[in-house]
């Protein structure tokens, strides 16, 4: 009888263990990454619509890619983009909650899951692609060095012995980090703060992406991107968290049906056009959607 009485008992008390821990687990339930208030796992992109915001990072300093504007409204190719991609996901271009960055906090917003894409000018590289998911590109560039039109720099070798202003986290950093260890490289953790330091001679020249130095030297007509075109040929394209498979392939299939209506040239001229001015074209910056044969 007493050994009925202590089966029964241990049943009871495993009963009630898996039930707490049941219970543990479900009150952790989150719909921000893909779990209901249950626990629940459901489809992210579900998670999104029950949200009713798609959350992208965002430059609010890197016009004409990402700004924001004298009266406080978001601006730039980017912002184009994600609007258009908040209307078809959501319905309403409106329903996007800008999220700013820095280059350096890209991954990170992904990995903590504050935001669902990164449209900052990210640039594919093989170290980023072990940390996040990149979907089709959108842009392509390669890194630029912009200078004084009294000083110009045209060659690496010119800068032997200077100062080269870099923002942080940018492949611009990590180029001449790996190629160029000589050269000594300023860096600012602001795009901003790196324009102004050339423009107050803290360095001889600025390397970044070589199609936000031709917008900056359109509007500043005393600095010449001298030396356009450093590296192999990069892309730029929207990043999601890793392992994220169905919103990345919403993105890749949305990217698609963007390029074949010609939607990122549209954007270009909205864009980026009055920026760059008429020396450069579409054709050199935008990709619709893929990767070009």
């Amino acid at each position: 009888m007493k050994k009925k009485l202590l089966v029964l008992l241990l049943s009871v008390i495993s009963i009630l263990v898996i039930t707490a821990c049941g219970n543990s687990n479900t009150s952790t339930g989150n719909t921000e990454n893909g779990t209901d208030s249950s626990g629940k796992v459901t489809s992210v992109i579900d998670a999104i619509k029950e949200r009713g915001k798609l959350r992208v990072a965002v430059f609010s300093d890197k016009p004409p890619f990402g700004y924001v504007d004298e009266k406080g409204e978001y601006q730039g190719y980017d912002i184009v983009l994600a609007k258009r991609l908040a209307k078809d996901l959501l319905g309403d271009e409106s329903k996007v909650e800008y999220v700013l960055t820095e280059p350096q906090a890209r991954v990170d917003l992904l990995k903590s899951d504050k935001v669902d894409i990164v449209l900052a000018n990210f640039t594919v590289t093989p170290e980023r692609q072990e940390q996040v998911d990149f979907a089709n590109p959108y842009m392509k560039v390669a890194i630029g060095v912009v200078s004084p039109n009294s000083a110009k720099i045209e060659s690496v070798e010119q800068l032997k012995g200077k100062k080269l202003i870099v923002p942080k986290g940018t492949t611009a950093e990590t180029y001449f980090m790996k190629n160029h260890p000589d050269i000594e490289l300023v860096k600012y953790d602001q795009i901003t703060e790196a324009f102004e330091a050339l423009k107050d001679g803290r360095g001889a020249a600025m390397a970044q992406d070589n199609a936000l130095l031709f917008g900056w030297a359109n509007e500043n007509s005393n600095f010449t991107v001298g030396l356009s075109s450093l590296g192999e040929l990069d892309y730029i394209a929207p990043a999601v968290k890793k392992g994220n498979t169905e919103l990345l392939d919403w993105l890749n299939k949305e990217l698609e049906t963007l390029g074949k209506e010609q939607f990122f040239h549209k954007a270009y001229d909205e864009t980026l056009k009055p920026a760059f001015g008429d020396d450069i074209s579409a054709d050199d910056v935008v990709v619709e959607g893929k990767v070009e044969e």
